[in-house]
Parts: structure tokens; C-alpha cells; sequence
């Protein structure tokens, strides 16, 4: 499957795979801040709310890594800052919020401890998010492609896939599942405009799984349909 991951840690700090730039070249920006992970969301470096949650928490987490050498009266107000930067960055997008919400749940409990061990409970708590993501999105991928049959075609809008996640998709991610299941299945993708999601990322996820894929117009959705 797919090996481009949608974000990844290394070297201390978060890469994120530009996605504005798909499919003609495979770029990853590096970012070490909240201010600068909200940055990128905001310009749809990264987009799908599973994936943005996932990179609001490492967002966190950077934050509190980036302070963790300042007086501990700048710690604190610090890494609150960077929490409501980052709330601001996409704000229809509620796995962001829940996120942050979650983060801000382990940050509370953390205050008293010395920042160095802020900053690593908090890391692993966003190493955890984006584990957990890749896990569900696994079972549901599990219990969806239950319901596709062997060489079945399947229409799709958008991406929701593993670009849209930290890994593996959600309604892609039972695409994907039933063809690991040996099911053949043929997907014909909507281009989704404005921003080409269907034609620039879905049709390039399932490319690089070798998952047969058919790009049509927006448009030529209904006639489809209507021909079985």
C-alpha cells in the first residue's frame, strides 16, 4: 500500500506531505511551532479533518518542545497560546477541536511537572491520537468491505482516504481493505472541483495501490448512476 505518509515525526519535529502540490511531485514541509503547523493548515498543506486533528495535536506538542527552555511564566501562557492559534486555523473542522480538547485534557494534569516532561507526555499523547486514527480507520475499512462484492465499482466524491488520515482512509480505507481481501474493485472518481480533490489525490492514492481507477467529471456522476 501507499508508503507517503500524510504526516510523519522526524528528527524532532512534524513533516507534512504538501498536498497542494499532488500529483506532480511528492514534497514534505517541515514545521516546529504551533503558529507554523496552523499555518499549514490553513493554507491546505493538509486537509481532511482526521489528518488535521492529528496535526493540531503535534502542533501542541511542538509548541510545548519549542518552550521548554523559557522561565516556566512564559511555559504555561505559552502553550495555551499556541492551543487557541491553532483552534483558529480551520474552524468547521471538528476532529480539530476534539483534538485540541484532548490534548488540552492531558496538558492540565501536566502543569506542575517540570517542562521537559510536559513536553514528552504531550508528544506521546499525539503520537497516540495518530496511532489511534490509523487503527479505526483500519476497523472500519475491516467492516465496510464487508459490504463490497467482487468486482464491484464504487463511485466516489472528494478524498477520503489516507491523505484525508493519518493512514489507510475512511471510506477509501474500505476500498482499500476489500482489496487486500482480494475483492476487485474498480473506482471511478468524481474530479471535485474547486480544488480537484477527487482528480489530484483520490485518483493518485489509488494509483500508487495499483487500485484501477476511472477519473470523470463532476458532472458525468448522475449519468453513471443512472447506467448502473
Amino acid at each position: 500500500m501507499n508508503k507517503n505518509n500524510t504526516l510523519r515525526w522526524f528528527n524532532g519535529a512534524l513533516e507534512m506531505l504538501d498536498q497542494r502540490v499532488l500529483p506532480s511531485r511528492i514534497s514534505y514541509l517541515r514545521f516546529d511551532s504551533a503558529a507554523a503547523v496552523a499555518e499549514g493548515i490553513k493554507a491546505m498543506v493538509v486537509r481532511g479533518a482526521p489528518a488535521i486533528g492529528c496535526a493540531a495535536a503535534y502542533g501542541v506538542a511542538l509548541e510545548a518542545l519549542r518552550l521548554a527552555g523559557e522561565p516556566r511564566d512564559r511555559i504555561l501562557p505559552g502553550i495555551e497560546q499556541g492551543m487557541a492559534i491553532l483552534a483558529a486555523s480551520r474552524p468547521t473542522a471538528v476532529n480539530l477541536f476534539w483534538a485540541l480538547n484532548r490534548m488540552r485534557g492531558k496538558f492540565d494534569v501536566l502543569r506542575t511537572l517540570p517542562a521537559a516532561a510536559i513536553a514528552d507526555a504531550l508528544l506521546a499523547e499525539a503520537h497516540a491520537i495518530t496511532e489511534e486514527d490509523v487503527r479505526l480507520n483500519r476497523a472500519m475499512g475491516a467492516h465496510g468491505a464487508a459490504l463490497l462484492a467482487d468486482n464491484m465499482h464504487v463511485l466516489t466524491h472528494c478524498n477520503a482516504g489516507a491523505l484525508a488520515t493519518a493512514g489507510h482512509g475512511t471510506a477509501l480505507g474500505v476500498i482499500r481493505s476489500a482489496v487486500e481481501a482480494g475483492k476487485r474493485i474498480h473506482v471511478f472518481a468524481d474530479e471535485t472541483r474547486p480544488f480537484l480533490q477527487g482528480a489530484r489525490l483520490t485518483a493518485w492514492e489509488l494509483m500508487q495501490d495499483n487500485i484501477p481507477v476511472t477519473l470523470i467529471a463532476d458532472n458525468a456522476a448522475g449519468l453513471l448512476m443512472q447506467r448502473g
